[in-house]
């Protein structure tokens, strides 16, 4: 899924592309992509791009008239950048945006229809869309450690949590923690001062770096191939790779449609973490070190 870095760099690349420019036409190849019926989709049309907004994972595109398109791409949905008029061929093509300059074409990959668009009116309306999760660039260490402490949640979890923290995922909360050195299941109300500055710092640095780095590319190109998995990540995507840092194998959790990469080194002192599928199976089988986990490897 698009995270805030990435969603930047589409923003970005958006900016000099449509911003004063008129939507001419929205064609929808989707009847599940289209969330709302009020105000009409068809309001937007011809009216004048004024400004782009990130709210958490989604791009949100005001129009005159006070009206807002809400783009999430969730999972699977990526945006590109086509010329005027592109055809809409193939399952994977959900919507085009015209312009005069050229169409923002909409596709998700796979079966499933998760991305979503929402024709909004004024800024009551995208409060409903919010999450709520603050903006850590936005705020200072004692905001981030009190919005991470509401309850008591393993680290993983508080940085994912869209209430939380505004566009963080599981690629990026995976290079937090682990520039942070800090173990993902590590709960929050465990965590002492030092480690809270360490991970505040951790989490600046790293959407920074990487914000940095995607909008550079976007300067040349349109963010044609977003990805979760990048290269130059130190561990999200990297299972069984060594770590940048200290050379020790990359480990992941694995759950759902999810997985969660650490340094067990660097991170949990160690310790592996068990995946839950299959801890169920291996009970007390199940390696809790890298030396048990290098044992049972050689039976």
């Amino acid at each position: 899924m698009p995270e805030l870095p990435d969603i930047t760099a589409y923003i970005h690349a958006l900016q000099s592309r449509i911003v004063g420019q008129p939507l001419k036409r929205v064609r929808l190849t989707s009847p599940f992509l289209l969330r709302t019926a009020q105000p009409p989709l068809a309001d937007a049309e011809g009216r004048t791009v004024l400004q782009l907004r990130r709210i958490g994972k989604r791009i949100a595109f005001g129009v005159e008239g006070g009206l807002w398109l809400v783009l999430h791409l969730m999972i699977a949905g990526r945006l590109h950048w086509r010329p005027p008029e592109a055809k809409l061929s193939g399952r994977q093509n959900l919507a085009a945006f015209d312009f005069p300059k050229g169409s923002l074409v909409l596709t998700e990959a796979g079966s499933k229809r998760r991305a979503s668009l929402h024709v909004l009116a004024g800024q009551e309306g995208l409060r409903s869309i919010d999450p709520g999760g603050i903006d850590v660039f936005a705020s200072d260490s004692s905001a981030f450690r009190a919005a991470l402490m509401t309850e008591n949640r393993t680290l993983k979890r508080a940085l994912t949590d869209p209430r939380l923290l505004s566009g963080i995922g599981n690629a990026y909360s995976d290079e937090i923690l682990h520039a942070a050195q800090l173990s993902p299941v590590a709960l929050t109300h465990k965590l002492n001062d030092q480690q809270w500055q360490t991970l505040f710092a951790a989490t600046l640095e790293t959407l920074e770096k990487w914000i940095n780095k995607l909008r550079a590319e976007a300067d040349n190109t349109f963010p044609e191939k977003v990805t979760a998995f990048r290269q130059g990540m130190a561990v999200h995507g990297r299972f069984n790779q060594p770590c940048p840092r200290c050379g020790e194998k990359i480990q992941r959790i694995r759950y759902a449609d999810n997985e969660t990469n650490y340094c067990p080194r660097c991170q949990t002192n160690g310790k592996l973490l068990a995946d839950r599928s299959l801890s169920r199976l291996l009970k007390s089988d199940w390696p809790k070190t890298l030396d048990e986990l290098e044992a049972l490897k050689r039976r």
